[in-house]
């Protein structure tokens, strides 16, 4: 992939929309394209981070240890980011993530991607409301399983 390739797909991606194009040009240059077999891991859960992955192809699969096993919370595609939570807030990975097909990615590592967060205030704006969208989903499914778990208490006779 082009050097010219890479700046359209950064460009495409809403986080990097309002970015000098000067400057997405240099942070194509700065990232590394990757590729992941299905099943091949990105990351782990409590790693440290190092960088983010935008993703050009396939899907990945987010998943968070639990005491019952990994539990799949979200599966990601084409023109999705992730591994930045862990890198904005400076704290282990918060899930492990893997490719569930074949999978191509521009990993951008954790000091480019902080300089452009910190030179380019839409960038933050862009990623605060991407969290907050995943926040707000992940509340809708945890209110959805707690009142699975209310009526299925309610239907077995179980006190809560």
């Amino acid at each position: 992939m082009s050097l010219k390739q890479e700046f359209e797909l950064l460009r495409r991606v809403p986080f990097f929309a309002e970015i000098e194009p000067s400057k997405l040009k240099l942070l194509a240059f700065m990232s590394e394209r990757v590729a992941f077999d299905p099943g091949k891991r990105l990351f782990r859960q409590g790693d440290l981070p190092d960088a983010a992955y935008l993703i050009i192809e396939g899907h990945a699969d987010v998943m968070v240890d639990t005491p019952g096993g990994p539990v799949t919370v979200a599966t990601l595609g084409a023109n999705e980011i992730v591994g930045e939570i862990a890198i904005l807030c400076n704290v282990p990975r918060t899930a492990t993530v893997s490719a569930k097909d074949r999978l191509i990615a521009l990993r951008i590592s954790k000091e480019p991607f902080m300089r452009m967060v910190r030179e380019f205030p839409n960038m933050a704006v862009s990623i605060m409301q991407e969290l907050a969208h995943r926040v707000e989903s992940t509340n809708n499914q945890l209110s959805a399983a707690l009142a699975e778990v209310k009526q299925l208490r309610e239907t077995a006779g179980i006190a809560a």
